[in-house]
Parts: structure tokens; C-alpha cells; sequence
């Protein structure tokens, strides 16, 4: 089946016991995308894991590809409910963006294999690659844009601003978080 994730089929389990087995095909998910990449991946490895029969994949996803779809929305959606609740209450633009550098560098700790299916969400789904980075840059927009409005920040175009801020923390996190053994964040957040 060729899945289109601009409108994915995601069948959302009735009871809490079909939500904790759905859940734990895409954790398991996040294991194995993680460690084989998409191509060595199997739905029967991601079952196995799951502690889940095959056949239960098959009540929820459609295909591999719908389960890596929502395993890359999942992950954003996960990490942009981190960031929002790392900055509630702040209104000074600086310490909102310290908050937000420590809570995607720990995220990004407790998910190490973040950037191995960010990354490959390019080459699978590029629309979802796409609207993993367009969601995650809306709220910052916002937040900039107010920050300028506020006159914590010169005025220039938020968009361009959000995305070279992304990119640095995306890099900055594959230095000190993925690479470092022993990372001192709050070196990093100075």
C-alpha cells in the first residue's frame, strides 16, 4: 500500500487497552526506526518489541510507512508539548529561549534516536519531514514575532529568525547531546 501523509489513516483505538497496544507499536517503533533505519526496519521487529502480535500492527497502521508517519508526528508533537511547557510563564524572550534550549537538548537526551528518523523522514515521507519542521516553527514565529512586538527583540522577519534558530539548536544538539558522553548543557545554554 503506498500511504499518503497528507491524509494519513490512523484508526484511534476505542478502548485504554487498544490505546496502550497502538502506543506501544510506536514506541517500539521509535526503537527500531532508530537502530536499523527506515529501510532495515520490519513490521514483525516492531511487533516483537511491542510484545504485540502482527496482526495488531495491522488494526492501526495500514503499512511500515504509516506507522514511521506517525512515529515523526508523534515525536513532534511530543517535543512541542516539552518546549511549550518548558517556557510557561516566561515573558522575557532570553529566558524563554534558555527554557527552551534546555528542553530540547533533554528531550532530545531521552530520545537520541530523534535525529536518525527526523532525518530520514526526508527520503520516506518528505511531506511529513516537512510538517514536522513547519509545526514545530509555527509556535516559535508567534513567540518571536510577540517578542519584537514587545521590543525584546529588533524587528526583522520572524519566520527567517525561527528557522536559523532551529537549525543552530539542531546542531548544537547533535554536538553536545548526541555526541558528548557527558553533555554540559548549561555550558552550552550560556
Amino acid at each position: 500500500m503506498n500511504h499518503d501523509s497528507s491524509s494519513p489513516a490512523r484508526l484511534a483505538p476505542v478502548t485504554a487497552r487498544g490505546q496502550a497496544t497502538r502506543l506501544r507499536i510506536v514506541r517500539s517503533a521509535e526503537t527500531v526506526f532508530g537502530e536499523k533505519g527506515y529501510d532495515g526496519a520490519s513490521i514483525a521487529e516492531i511487533c516483537r518489541l511491542a510484545e504485540t502480535a502482527l496482526g495488531s500492527f495491522y488494526v492501526y497502521f495500514p503499512d511500515k510507512k504509516a506507522a514511521f508517519v506517525e512515529l515523526v508526528d508523534s515525536l513532534g508533537a511530543r517535543l512541542r508539548s516539552e518546549l511549550t511547557a518548558a517556557v510557561l510563564g516566561l515573558d522575557d524572550r532570553f529566558e524563554i529561549e534558555r527554557a527552551g534550549l534546555r528542553a530540547f537538548f533533554a528531550f532530545a537526551g531521552q530520545h537520541r534516536r530523534l535525529y536518525r528518523i527526523v532525518g530520514q523522514a526526508e527520503f520516506v515521507d518528505e511531506a511529513v519531514f516537512r510538517r514536522y519542521h513547519e509545526r514545530l516553527a509555527e509556535g516559535y514565529v508567534r513567540g518571536l514575532a510577540g517578542a519584537m512586538v514587545k521590543g525584546q527583540l529588533r524587528k526583522v522577519d520572524p519566520e527567517v529568525l525561527a528557522y536559523a534558530l532551529m537549525g543552530m539548536t539542531d546542531f548544537l544538539g547533535m554536538r553536545w547531546v548526541l555526541w558528548e558522553p557527558k553533555p554540559d548543557v548549561e555550558h552550552v545554554v550560556d
